[in-house]
């Protein structure tokens, strides 16, 4: 693998979303990249700096997230695909989740669902033509959100999961109504 500061974030972005900041360590980073220790070194001053780099490199790509789903026009297949698309996201998001008890992990939890957040409800209200107001269907959405999270792991985010998933949420949110 060719060295360079983006090949160490993209391979660091995996390991957080598998297995959070306790994966993350030098020796293991250097291994999957292909190269020496020093050469993390060279780009990053320290592990500290280095996730602060995988948090921005996070909201970055909660802004892709985003923009595809500006453009989905269903949750069934248009948002699942998407999802699926951007697992190592969702998974990097569960994390920060799980580890919010630490301040910068939050601020990027609370940074990223306000990106991702709004375009998903619009879709998922139009979609389910769910009879519920927008605070009703905001609610219901933050609490789905914890469930989706809390559920979530490398072998379920698959298409057929998703789909089920939306599936239950509908009919709870038509019970609602």
């Amino acid at each position: 693998m060719i060295e360079n500061k983006d090949s160490w974030i993209k391979v660091g972005y995996e390991i957080f979303a598998l297995s959070g900041e306790s994966g993350l360590k030098v020796e293991t980073l250097a291994r999957k990249v292909g190269i020496s220790k020093s050469s993390f070194y060279h780009h990053f001053a320290d592990l500290e700096v280095f996730i602060e780099l995988l948090l921005a490199f996070h909201l970055v790509q909660s802004q892709v997230i985003a923009d595809k789903e500006k453009k989905a026009a269903n949750i069934d297949p248009e948002l699942i695909q998407i999802l699926v698309a951007h697992k190592t996201d969702l998974l990097f998001n569960r994390q920060l989740r799980i580890n919010q008890q630490h301040k910068a992990y939050k601020e990027t939890l609370l940074r990223s669902n306000q990106i991702i957040g709004s375009e998903f409800v619009s879709i998922w209200v139009k979609d389910q033509q769910l009879p519920l107001s927008q605070s009703q269907a905001e609610g219901l959405f933050e609490l789905a959100l914890e469930n989706f999270f809390l559920q979530i792991n490398a072998e379920t985010l698959t298409h057929e999961w998703l789909s089920d998933y939306f599936k239950n949420l509908k009919r709870i949110a038509q019970n609602l109504g």
